[in-house]
């Protein structure tokens, strides 16, 4: 398959702190990959130079063939590369469609008239009810997103990472703080989505980790340990001593 996103011998330090370390990767147009590892692994920081948050000391970022490295996070997002929930900033007196139609409305490249009521856009509210639909949301269009669940808001950043029309979507933990139904509901949701958009996924929950990765890389102390199918990946010997354990049996 061909790679979307590539990253070579990445590596950002604090101080004596090597946080990345020399790490390459490659993310194949079409799948959902997953990328897993223990706390302080560097995950974070790896999908914060991914998304242009954060400019690795040394290293490169390829996106679509494109050298992207230095661009920051609007110049990417432009180009198809978003991110989502960890950095995803909700309008909670908003109503979701409101969120979702603002996110429309930067996409498009129009100015944001915030003297005049985005609900008056009826362009700009019909692509924003098609990405509430797609998260299973249209019935709450309505509602301020500052009343939302955390699961409701889950889906709603989902939604606003959607109107965007990302090429690449990076998904910083989406299924954090939530309980088994709203997990549920969100694994569902990427499921349907996978192989329609590529997903870089971050998580910490290895049930759904497995049950939705096309491939997993395995991430300790700044490094790619393994690289594979989930399969292959639970029952690698390195893979079990360092990271999973008792949780690969």
């Amino acid at each position: 398959m061909t790679a979307l996103l590539e990253a070579r011998g990445l590596c950002k330090a604090y101080g004596a702190l090597s946080v990345t370390d020399d790490l390459s990767m490659q993310v194949a147009a079409g799948e959902l990959h997953a990328v897993i590892g223990p706390n302080g692994a560097g995950k974070t920081t790896l999908i914060a130079q991914l998304s242009g948050q954060l400019a690795p000391d040394r290293g490169s970022i390829r996106f679509g063939g494109r050298d992207v490295t230095r661009l920051d996070m609007p110049a990417r997002l432009r180009l198809g590369l978003a991110r989502s929930f960890q950095i995803t900033t909700l309008m909670p007196a908003m109503t979701a469609l409101e969120n979702v139609a603002l996110a429309v409305q930067g996409r498009s490249g129009s100015s944001f008239r915030f003297w005049r009521p985005v609900a008056a856009e009826r362009a700009l509210n019909e692509a924003a009810m098609a990405c509430l639909e797609e998260v299973g949301m249209a019935g709450r269009a309505g509602r301020p997103a500052g009343a939302m669940s955390h699961g409701e808001k889950r889906q709603l950043e989902l939604a606003v990472a959607l109107a965007c029309e990302p090429r690449l979507l990076l998904l910083d933990e989406p299924l954090a703080g939530t309980g088994p139904q709203e997990a549920e509901v969100l694994v569902a949701l990427l499921a349907r989505l996978k192989g329609r958009i590529t997903m870089l996924l971050i998580e910490h929950d290895m049930e759904a980790v497995f049950a939705l990765a096309d491939r997993v890389s395995v991430l300790v102390y700044g490094r790619i340990l393994a690289s594979g199918a989930p399969e292959a990946i639970r029952q690698d010997p390195k893979v079990r001593a360092a990271y999973l354990g008792e949780e690969a049996g």
